[in-house]
């Protein structure tokens, strides 16, 4: 893992990439990073449909520059501790998700295992874009994949 840059601490746009500093844990930042996106997910689900959706465009939006500034100040594409994509993956993970700390958690490891393993073309995009949409989209995609399964274990659950 990459060494954490003191700016993360300083500038206001590295503490958000670095996830409000979850990304500075000493191991597993994508998982710590993931953890934290939890506490703004609990005020996000009470939003309606289109208001969570606003969210997630205006997140990834804002993102894709938060991470491409970031990882071109400290001179790292994709440091491990920028986190910002992680956020936004759960948040899209959990869009119509169930109510419950359950559906959390269910989330929170289909998220991680798609982030891990990176399924085709989750592989791709992490290998192939660059920028700040390529630190995004990885994460986006196993986000994709991650709410499509919630749905399906809530459609054959509930």
């Amino acid at each position: 893992m990459n060494k954490v840059p003191s700016s993360v601490w300083k500038n206001p746009v590295h503490f958000l990439a670095f996830g409000l500093g979850s990304g500075a844990a000493p191991f597993a930042p994508g998982t710590f990073g993931t953890l934290a996106a939890i506490i703004p997910y609990l005020w996000f689900q009470n939003l309606s449909l289109p208001f969570y959706l606003l969210m997630l465009v205006v997140t990834t939006l804002v993102g894709i520059w938060l991470c491409d500034k970031t990882s071109k100040d400290i001179g790292v594409h994709d440091h491990g501790g920028i986190v910002w994509d992680e956020f936004v993956g759960f948040w899209l993970t959990m869009t119509l998700a169930p109510s419950g700390w359950e559906w959390i958690l269910i989330g929170f490891v289909l998220f991680r295992i798609f982030d891990i393993l990176k399924p085709w073309p989750i592989k791709w995009a992490d290998s192939k874009v660059s920028g700040g949409w390529g630190i995004m989209l990885d994460d986006l995609l196993a986000g994709v994949y991650a709410a499509i399964i919630l749905q399906l274990l809530a459609f054959f659950w509930l």
